[in-house]
């Protein structure tokens, strides 16, 4: 799990025209790459995430629930490399 700090209480995380900060841009996509992606039947071909992201089949069997996203540097398509885990 990655090590991420919250911003400290004085960082600045909205530009003066109302637009999130780069940097709190950056947190907060950080902190959604940890959740977890919740659907039906397998992620392969189907869902776009990055490398360690975490994928529950909420309608699959005991055993073939869990499916973790690797190898997407490896494939053009960002819908494969879904393992199950």
């Amino acid at each position: 799990m990655p090590n991420i700090a919250a911003p400290l209480f004085t960082t600045v995380i909205v530009n003066p025209d109302g637009t999130m900060t780069d940097q709190f841009r950056a947190w907060c996509q950080a902190i959604t790459r940890l959740d977890i992606i919740i659907g039906s039947g397998s992620p392969e071909g189907v869902i776009s995430a990055g490398v360690g992201r975490l994928y529950l089949d909420e309608d699959a069997a005991a055993g073939s629930v869990l499916y973790i996203k690797r190898d997407s540097d490896l494939l053009l398509d960002p819908k494969d490399g879904w393992k199950l885990v």
